[in-house]
């Protein structure tokens, strides 16, 4: 065959990630905190763009002005008898000539000493060491009221290391013991167990097993109680003896927690040798300790979640949707800067202005097809769970994002990127936008579907309304919503209920019983 070189002209069509598509694809599904860390980069790099003026200052010198204006109306007003008759008023035997309230006239008057109530009006307090006013700020004259703080009295949050670390020099005075005790702090978790192998402490640290098992029995010791153990049942025995409530029965009890989580009630009570009255005390008193001794010192903060959007009732029966502004972002594209600094004449600026005035409208753009989507999704949702709004979860429908897709003719993809971390606000509470996609189960005789949501509430609601004597079992639980018109199989009913941390049957039935003696007692 004989080859030859062709030069050949085709058109074809191909989807192209631009950079531009890219960035509005990662806007779309950040969240609020990830978009304004982002914009706020954008302004950086870009002098185009720029965040908008903030309303407070406009107030600030609209008050200024106010107050310029007011202090120049006693002099229009001079001739104004009201003003003089205001004058001859603070010009009385109240007030001295300097037109503020002489402290020691009201205090000869009154016969009361006004100094301590009004400091500020007193003579200005003499210095005891004028040299040290800049290291001590709490010194008799050394600043006025309005230097004080808010924030230096605002107590800081203690840590379970910083707890356990002032206690410490007072139970372990030689050094060598405190340097083990603070290898053992670096180890803790936050509940507040030691997540340290003893041997393996000791041979890094070169020190006997020994010595690291009293230093640890003496960190035990520490408050709060329970902590640096190294099993449930540690903390557990530890808490007990603190009470003097770890006997021999109490001791079985705690090295057979795998009986309890059962409820197993008669093995206990044949390996704790009591009967069924005392063994519902030593619950009673397990009940009463702390499983996570360190819980109560967070290790980090707590931060608010902030809806995307806010539902409310509309006037009209039906619902209000729309977007939050507080998570808006704000930026604005400066068209006087640009039209400014184009005038010169280098032709290198005029290429980066113009790559920059593209970047900052294609940002905008992106941000403004951004809120628009996000509010068209929430809208479509919203409409899709009406019954929800108004009657709550047993009324929430089965949803998936191909629905909501075509109704409002986007892809599948962009809908799941927008309901990826944005939360709505609504009157039956916060919940994040996928809450309202769940899978759809079948009903019986081919009626209306139903949603996981709403089948796993139900089957919560059957077991808590459940008696001592007449605990449901799975196949009474698929019996009963069945007749409630769900379709549903009983390894489905106990996957649901494993899902939602509900024991079965046989353990509720002996936990029910034991707490009906228990109230009974």
């Amino acid at each position: 065959m004989k080859l030859s070189a062709n030069l050949l002209l085709r058109q074809t069509q191909s989807l192209v990630m631009t950079p531009q598509l890219m960035q509005s694809i990662q806007l779309l599904q950040m969240t609020h905190f990830e978009l304004n860390q982002f914009i706020a980069l954008e302004v950086e790099k870009n002098p185009l763009l720029e965040f908008p003026s903030n309303d407070g200052e406009t107030g600030g010198e609209r008050g200024e002005a106010e107050d310029g204006e007011y202090a120049h109306q006693p002099e229009d007003a001079g001739s104004d008898d009201g003003y003089d008759n205001r004058s001859e008023a603070l010009s009385s035997d109240w007030y001295d000539n300097g037109g503020s309230a002489s402290t020691s006239r009201l205090n000869d008057e009154l016969d009361a000493n006004y100094t301590n109530v009004f400091p500020d009006d007193g003579a200005p307090q003499r210095l005891d060491a004028p040299e040290l006013v800049s290291q001590w700020k709490s010194m008799p004259g050394s600043g006025e009221g309005a230097d004080y703080d808010l924030d230096d009295f605002v107590a800081g949050q203690v840590l379970l290391r910083d707890h356990l670390a002032q206690q410490i020099p007072f139970v372990l005075p030689d050094m060598a013991d405190r340097l083990i005790a603070q290898n053992f702090v670096d180890q803790l978790d936050d509940c507040g167990y030691l997540q340290a192998d003893i041997v393996e402490a000791g041979e890094r640290l070169g020190t006997s097993l020994a010595q690291a098992e009293r230093v640890l029995a003496t960190l035990q010791s520490l408050d709060p109680l329970g902590v640096f153990a190294r099993s449930l049942a540690e903390c557990l025995a530890i808490q007990l003896r603190q009470k003097d409530r770890y006997d021999p029965a109490m001791q079985a009890l705690v090295e057979n927690l795998e009986l309890l989580a059962r409820r197993d009630f008669a093995s206990l009570k044949r390996l704790c040798g009591v009967d069924e009255e005392d063994l519902l005390d030593m619950l009673g008193e397990i009940r009463q300790l702390n499983p996570k001794p360190g819980s109560g010192f967070e290790a980090g903060v707590s931060e608010a979640i902030t809806p995307d959007v806010v539902v409310r009732s509309a006037s009209d029966g039906g619902w209000l949707v729309e977007l939050n502004p507080d998570t808006l972002p704000r930026v604005l594209v400066n068209q006087s800067y640009f039209s400014r600094v184009t005038k010169t004449k280098d032709a290198e600026v005029q290429a980066f202005l113009s790559d920059c005035l593209q970047s900052a409208n294609w940002l905008t753009r992106s941000l403004d097809q951004r809120a628009n989507t996000i509010m068209k999704v929430a809208s479509e949702i919203v409409r899709q769970q009406d019954a929800f709004l108004l009657h709550g979860v047993d009324y929430l429908r089965p949803l998936n994002l191909k629905t909501v897709a075509e109704a409002i003719k986007m892809h599948e993809s962009t809908v799941s990127r927008v309901t990826s971390n944005k939360y709505m606000l609504t009157p039956r509470g916060l919940f994040e936008l996928k809450y309202f996609f769940t899978v759809s189960i079948s009903a019986v005789a081919g009626g209306d579907s139903h949603s996981a949501e709403a089948v796993r509430h139900k089957i919560r609601a059957l077991i808590l309304q459940e008696s001592p004597e007449a605990v449901l079992s799975d196949d009474d639980i698929v019996d009963m919503l069945k007749k409630g018109g769900v379709d549903l199989a009983r390894r489905t009913v106990a996957k649901y209920r494993e899902a939602m941390n509900i024991a079965s049957s046989v353990q509720r039935r002996r936990e029910k019983r034991a707490l009906a003696k228990v109230v009974g007692f």
